[in-house]
């Protein structure tokens, strides 16, 4: 059990925004837009040299929107209590986070035990996007990349089952006398409910599987005519492989690793030049043979049998990502800077989900699971 005192939050929050140096990941954590409302505030805000531009905002734009320049990334990590960042810290920047220090972010940890263990050593607070959760079980921070992977997942998906890039040579959406491909997604969430939506509305027959009947009730009634629900099993997974030319994986299971629906035995089942697509790549993957790639190398071929498993899709988009990030996660990270993490927890469990790691223990209970390490309950008193 951990018990975090509360300190009332009575100065300016100093926030600090470093550029993603992730392999092509070019969004940045937030708008300019989103700086201004956090100097309106009374904050401070210190923005990496060039950390917007690949999202199509300079670095005047954020000095005009009332933001400081700083011109690397130590300098970034040096100066601020609060972190704002898009994808987890990798490597080379473990050694800049400092103890007590607050990074707000996508952690993934559970795909991740290097990570995990980085961040346990380093004493920061780390309160991650994906495991905010509201009372419905909704997960506001993620929906939005999720919107966005979702309907890359097909976009891509189409890309790759040309002949030249490896797949099948079909056209998604078929032509009059020429059926249109055959789309399989696992899991009925946000992404699954946007890949479906894409794949239907190019043409494609689709088949979306979910182990709620609830969920297929409603997919059932909002979907068009040209998708299918059906109940997800091992035995309806592997019964429906053989037919299907784009296989798209959207398991979510938050916090936690997730589930192999689709094993490399099943790879057998499938017929050469099948594309699979697996946007739960980030938390391990639902597709067993799946296992991280860069925008820069996307793909690998197992059994005949192209994977797509870029874990940073959202990344090939900054613009339309960056703000639709910024309109998610702006009303969380000034509720964090004007009370401070603590007492922002504390009266608001949604954002008290988001902590995974703090001050050097688990206090979440899927990132212990998924490497048998101490959990330790939180108790904000």
């Amino acid at each position: 059990m951990s018990i975090f005192a509360i300190r009332k939050q009575s100065k300016p929050m100093i926030l600090g925004v470093p550029k993603e140096i992730k392999n092509n990941e070019n969004r940045v954590a937030i708008t300019p837009g989103g700086v201004r409302e956090f100097v309106k505030h009374g904050h401070q805000v210190f923005v990496q040299s060039s950390a917007g531009v690949e999202s199509g905002f300079s670095d005047d734009m954020y000095g005009s929107a009332g933001a400081s320049i700083l011109p690397d990334i130590k300098s970034v990590y040096d100066t601020a209590e609060m972190i704002m960042k898009v994808k987890e810290p990798i490597a080379e920047e473990y050694q800049l986070v400092k103890s007590e220090q607050l990074l707000f972010t996508y952690f993934h940890f559970a795909s991740y035990r290097p990570l995990t263990e980085a961040m346990i050593k380093s004493g920061a607070v780390c309160l991650a996007y994906e495991t905010v959760e509201k009372e419905d079980g909704s997960l506001p921070l993620l929906v939005p990349m999720s919107e966005v992977a979702g309907r890359m997942a097909v976009q891509e998906g189409a890309k790759y089952l040309e002949k030249p890039s490896g797949g099948r040579g079909i056209l998604l959406g078929g032509v009059p006398g020429v059926r249109p491909a055959k789309v399989m997604i696992l899991g009925g969430g946000v992404v699954g409910t946007q890949a479906a939506k894409m794949a239907a509305g190019l043409g494609a027959d689709v088949t979306i599987l979910d182990i709620s009947l609830p969920r297929l009730r409603y997919l059932a009634d909002i979907m068009p005519a040209n998708v299918n629900t059906y109940m997800s099993s091992e035995f309806n997974i592997k019964d429906l492989l053989s037919s299907h030319d784009l296989v798209i994986g959207a398991v979510l299971i938050p916090g936690a690793k997730a589930p192999h629906l689709v094993t490399r035995d099943m790879l057998k089942l499938m017929r050469p030049g099948t594309v699979v697509v697996d946007v739960a790549v980030d938390q391990g993957g639902c597709i067993e043979t799946c296992q991280p790639t860069t925008h820069e190398n996307p793909t690998y071929i197992i059994d005949d049998i192209l994977h797509y498993c870029v874990a940073n899709m959202p990344g090939a988009v900054p613009y339309t990502s960056t703000l639709a990030l910024t309109n998610a996660t702006l009303p969380y990270a000034l509720q964090l800077a004007n009370k401070g993490w603590q007492e922002a927890c504390r009266s608001n469990e949604e954002l008290r989900k988001g902590l995974n790691i703090v001050n050097g223990q688990i206090v979440y209970e899927g990132v212990a699971q998924a490497f048998d390490l101490p959990y330790h309950q939180q108790v904000l008193v």
